[in-house]
């Protein structure tokens, strides 16, 4: 076993979803702005960071899947923590580099890798999981699935999981802050991300890359089913969503207040169904890991 409970000589980095090229390609052509996207949404990254801050123990040892330019992994090395970062993009991985040692920060490990396998990774090695990514570009469930099984096959026993998700109506509130009359234009592909909660890059609808949006109402039973218990599940940016700017606009103290109403009432499911993200922490329960055994031998894995 390597330093970060790596198995040395496997690598996932060739990408096992069925849009793993697409993803990869977008993620390659805007590592930089992804770094600066939540410069953008701030309120998403201070509530975000609350829960870390109040649900991970120091000096745990956290792998973050999916951690793109390592926003989330270089303050959380830089709190302290032994951080291994792992996304699809090889250009996000070099600039997760690069900003930690701008910042000071020390990686544990900062390599490219797929979420649907994490091979390299020994049973059991870290204390934290992070997918704040990989569950909203895995369009298909069973892909989504596989993600969370092999996050929580390396995930401790009474380790925690974070997880992120797109909410079902982000679409539409982007729509009203930045384009309201878009939606008519749009109308069958809005149609058709209501009914499916996926959205595919085309000529049609460029953009962002492929995704799954989620019912918020989906994602408690998802976890629940994998035998986690549910410490947090709140929306990133409720109430404040659709005056992002503005509030991002106002000075520090007056921020504060709405981010820490956001927090507070982030857990209300009256607030999700206005919110672009939301926010899953768990705890793998005793058990967990003899049942993704079972489940592995039966898929041959």
């Amino acid at each position: 076993m390597t330093s970060g409970g790596q198995r040395g000589g496997q690598s996932s980095g060739s990408g096992i979803g069925p849009n793993a090229g697409k993803v990869r390609s977008y993620y390659d052509a805007c590592a930089e702005q992804e770094w600066q996207r939540l410069d953008r949404h701030r309120m998403e990254w201070h509530t975000t960071w609350r829960a870390m801050a109040e649900h991970i123990p120091l000096g745990s040892d956290i792998l973050d899947v999916g951690g793109g330019p390592g926003r989330y992994a270089i303050a959380l090395a830089r709190a302290g923590h032994r951080v291994t970062l792992l996304d699809l993009s090889g250009v996000s991985v070099d600039l997760a580099r690069q900003k930690a040692q701008e910042a000071g920060a020390r990686l544990a490990g900062a390599v490219q890798g797929d979420a649907l396998d994490l091979g390299r990774f020994g049973d059991e090695s870290f204390d934290v999981v992070l997918l704040m990514g990989p569950l909203y570009h895995l369009t298909g469930a069973a892909d989504r699935e596989r993600a969370l099984a092999e996050a929580l096959r390396v995930l401790r026993t009474g380790g925690l999981l974070f997880a992120s998700f797109i909410t079902r109506y982000a679409l539409l509130v982007d729509l009203l802050k930045h384009d309201p009359a878009g939606a008519a234009a749009r109308q069958p592909l809005v149609e058709q991300l209501l009914a499916t909660g996926i959205s595919v890059v085309s000529g049609d609808n460029p953009g962002f890359t492929d995704a799954y949006f989620a019912i918020p109402a989906e994602i408690d039973p998802l976890m629940a089913r994998r035998g986690l218990r549910r410490l947090r599940l709140a929306a990133s940016e409720p109430l404040v969503a659709i005056a992002e700017t503005a509030v991002n606009a106002l000075p520090p103290e007056a921020f504060a207040v709405w981010a820490d109403l956001c927090y507070r009432l982030g857990e209300d499911p009256a607030t999700w169904g206005a919110a672009e993200h939301m926010l899953y922490v768990g705890r793998k329960m005793p058990g967990l890991l003899r049942r993704l055994r079972r489940e592995r031998t039966g898929r041959g894995v």
